[in-house]
């Protein structure tokens, strides 16, 4: 399998450091932390830097914002230099670009919502890494709910992030069927609300391998 092959893995509202090391043992890709204050998983920047001083080369911190300043977007950038920026709330194309960051843009799903039109507002701009696709809730950030796949189309103009209810059980066939780039689970590898289950995530990464390796077989013919 080409490393372009490879489904990149996301864990998100990691609050603790010994999530942080099951994470990365698990074999995760990115981890993320939560800088929304109404989230049951924020953190502090403060924290988030003690947090991201535990992970080791290649592996991304990811900051997840909803509808922040540019000044508190910045500060983060500036206490974690290697931060990839996730944008969550209503911010538009210029907001994400301001911080002339690498980010992903999430795009939350529903019947009659246009993500073509949604994903190449941002694949214009210069930093844009990828669509990040969640469920439709009337709260913002991630819900663990699983939305209707058949919605994503084939051309997405940015690379494609599934995230929405996923978990040990359901990313094998989320992989197969959607062929995202990246996959990103947080409700679905806890015990609660911001306390990530170190088996739990070991599973998701296994499931998330087994599904490369099964599409791979599918993709040689075999």
């Amino acid at each position: 399998m080409s490393p372009s092959q490879r489904t990149r893995i996301k864990i998100c509202g990691l609050t603790r450091p010994e999530d942080v090391d099951a994470a990365v043992e698990a074999g995760a890709d990115a981890l993320g932390f939560v800088f929304y204050p109404c989230s049951p998983r924020y953190v502090s920047l403060e924290h988030a830097r003690t947090l991201v001083q535990r992970i080791p080369p290649f592996v991304t911190p990811v900051g997840l914002f909803v509808n922040a300043t540019e000044q508190e977007v910045l500060q983060a950038c500036a206490a974690i230099p290697n931060l990839l920026l996730q944008f969550h709330g209503d911010e538009g194309p210029g907001q994400c670009e301001a911080p002339q960051r690498p980010y992903l843009r999430a795009a939350r799903m529903s019947e009659g919502f246009d993500l073509l039109d949604f994903a190449a507002q941002y694949a214009a701009t210069e930093h844009a890494k990828a669509v990040l696709l969640d469920a439709h809730l009337e709260a913002y950030g991630g819900g663990g709910k699983v939305f209707d796949w058949s919605l994503i189309p084939s051309d997405v103009p940015l690379p494609v992030v599934l995230s929405g209810g996923l978990n040990p059980a359901n990313v094998t066939d989320g992989v197969l069927r959607v062929r995202p780039w990246a996959v990103d689970v947080s409700s679905g590898v806890e015990v609660s609300k911001g306390i990530k289950d170190p088996l739990a995530m070991r599973r998701f990464c296994e499931a998330v391998r087994e599904a490369d390796a099964r599409r791979a077989d599918l993709d040689s013919g075999y």
